[in-house]
Parts: structure tokens; sequence; C-alpha cells
């Protein structure tokens, strides 16, 4: 019954967005997702975790959300009517002030832990269960629906709030490391990040194409995670072209795990945008703390 009742909410629905967590990919869940996401006509936005469980090439998707998201999926989210989360915790990097996010929507939660149901936001349709199994099901009930004054919104604010940089500047800038990157793997690297500044222009500036494509760190914020994660996505995909893109502070947590690769003979790739700080800590410094910088700082 609550899996109809959420069926029956999104053919209801006007503005719909799919918010999708690593619930998901821990599922194996990311074909249903993508069948559900499909057949209702959905626009989708997805946690750090939850990238690539929807190709991000497609027009549906808004990319990341939250705190260090696109403008356009935090736009979205705030004036949805229905806002469908899907093994998604509603953490602070992505709700913000959790009294003024999503403030129209009704929220159906579709999780397998009951605990996490309206813990940080309140559920209007609770759904406690496995995802791949609730989705087998949901596709069924869902019907198409064009929604074509909300896609036109949508594709109104991508074009006016898009991701961008300073594309004149005389240094190399890491947006554009990574967006040729992306290029030259046609995006189907695995790419693995460090913790930080390297991770979050990862996730917004690489096109995630499909599950486990992107292995991360995420809320306990592993500094080093990337080198050994490469590591290990290199021996269990060994004809795969892995990447560990990372920043300089992270690597320098790890790096001795270089050995680790030399002596099994993994082909990984390391991309280190070395800006010479702890990125994300000095970001913080310099806009919360009156640019107080300490231990941020490599060198003198």
């Amino acid at each position: 019954r609550q899996i109809e009742m959420a069926a029956e909410a999104i053919n209801k629905s006007e503005k719909p967005v799919l918010y999708v967590g690593g619930g998901i990919i821990s599922a194996n869940a990311g074909e249903e997702l993508r069948a559900v996401a499909n057949k209702a006509h959905l626009p989708v936005t997805m946690t750090l975790l939850g990238l690539g469980s929807y190709d991000q090439n497609n027009a549906e998707s808004l990319d990341m959300l939250g705190m260090h998201g696109t403008a356009y999926a935090n736009y979205a989210v705030q004036e949805c009517d229905l806002l469908i989360a899907v093994g998604a915790r509603f953490d602070d990097r992505v709700t913000g002030k959790v009294k003024a996010f999503a403030p129209h929507a009704k929220v159906i939660h579709i999780d397998i832990d009951p605990a996490s149901i309206a813990k940080n936001v309140r559920a209007d349709i609770p759904v406690v269960g496995d995802a791949k199994y609730i989705l087998t099901e949901m596709v069924k009930m869902v019907e198409h629906r064009d929604r074509k004054d909300w896609f036109t919104k949508i594709a109104q604010w991508k074009k006016k709030y898009p991701l961008g940089y300073d594309k004149k500047a005389t240094c190399i800038k890491p947006q554009y490391v990574i967006e040729q990157v992306c290029e030259l793997t046609g995006g189907e690297a695995i790419v693995t990040t460090g913790v930080g500044q390297n991770q979050m222009w990862t996730a917004q500036f690489y096109r995630f194409k499909r599950p486990r494509q992107f292995i991360t760190s995420g809320g306990l914020g592993t500094m080093g995670f990337g080198l050994p994660a490469a590591i290990g996505a290199q021996i269990a995909m060994p004809e795969a072209t892995v990447i560990d893109i990372d920043g300089d502070h992270s690597f320098n947590m790890t790096l001795t795990e270089l050995r680790t690769a030399v002596q099994y003979e993994l082909p990984i790739k390391v991309c280190i945008l070395n800006n010479g700080y702890m990125g994300m800590v000095r970001q913080w410094q310099q806009l919360f703390y009156k640019k107080r910088y300490s231990g941020s700082v490599i060198g003198p």
C-alpha cells in the first residue's frame, strides 16, 4: 500500500524531483531507478555517493544537489511539489537549514532502515524496504507525464546558472583539468578521489554514467582515500581505466601505497591538483574564520 501511495503521488505531481543517494548503489538498483525515472519522466538529482546511479549526460539529470551541488538542482528542490528520496539520508550538506528545505514539497522517503525515515526531514509517505524491490514494483504503477512547463523551467535554470570557472585564467584551473580527463576518457573511467576540493570538483565536472564508476569517501571525509581506492578498483577491474583525481594534501596521506601499485603492476593513473594547501580547510578558514589560516598550508 505504501508503494501504491507513492506511485499515486508521483502520477499526480506537477513538479516532482527524484533525489537519489548511495543506497541505490548499495542495493544494485540503478537499472530499476532509471526505469522509474524514464517511465514517469522525472528529473533526477543525486548526492555525492549517489552519482553514477543515473547518467548525467541525460537532459533529465540535475546532477548533484546541496552545498557543493548545482544551482539548478537546488532551485528545483526548493520549488518542487513532490520530493522522492531513495536511499538518501537528508544530511546537512544537502538540506542546509532543515526548516527551509523543500518548503512546498510532499516527501516520499524510501529507505531500507526505518530509523532513517523522517530522522532529519518529515516523510509524508514513508516506504521501508529494499530499493531494488520497491522500484521494481513502483515502475508497474507510475504513469508517463510530459510535465512540459516543469522541464522548461529546469532548462532555464540550467542555462542561467551553469557550473563555471574562470576560463581566461593564466594558470591551469582544476575544473578544466577534470573536464579534459572526462573528455579524454569518454566519461568511461572509474574515478576515485581524496577528500576536499578535489573531491567536489570531480563530482561537479566529471560526467558519470553508471553505478560504481565514482569511488569516493562520504560522510567520514577520509583524506588519503583516493590512491588505495584506485588500487582496489584496478584489481577488481583489471581492464578498466582507473584514475585517482587527488589533492596534494590528500595524496600525501597515503602516497606510500604507490609501492603497492608498482609491486602488483597496476596501471592506475594519478592526477594531483597541486595548489599547495589543504584546500577545503583553507576555503573554510577564508570564508568563515577571517582568513586565519592554521594547519592548511604546505611549506614554510
